[in-house]
């Protein structure tokens, strides 16, 4: 599965931006995918995923209730609804396929990235 992010930017504390992340190849809809975020001098880490059929989903404690995970396998994307951002969502998001269909949560779990998207929250 090849990934490309978009959908980041500048946006004031309180305020919600939706990252999108395309995908191609024909394992996009028997994948679990997941989102990260790297911020800098820090490592990456999980910010949400999703199951093959979109049916569950987790979430890092620090975005549960902000944050939805989504996908669509007829247009082969995947989506991140991020509201009520907050300065210390700032850091650059990743898209990612795992290398199973259920949830997975952990770096080594992932086999496909997308390039980062950079999302900046001012306060």
């Amino acid at each position: 599965v090849q990934l490309q992010a978009s959908g980041g930017g500048l946006v004031q504390a309180g305020g919600s931006l939706r990252l999108s992340c395309a995908a191609s190849g024909r394992t996009f809809s028997r994948s679990g995918m997941g989102w990260f975020r790297q911020a800098p001098g820090k490592a990456r880490e999980f910010v949400a995923g999703i199951n093959w059929s979109g049916g569950s989903t987790n979430y890092a404690d620090s975005v549960k209730g902000r944050f939805t995970i989504s996908r669509d396998n007829t247009e082969r994307m995947l989506y991140l609804q991020m509201n009520s951002l907050k300065p210390e969502d700032t850091a650059a998001y990743y898209c990612a396929a795992s290398r199973f269909s259920e949830t997975a949560t952990t770096l080594t779990d992932f086999g496909s990235w997308g390039q980062g998207t950079q999302v900046t929250v001012s306060s």
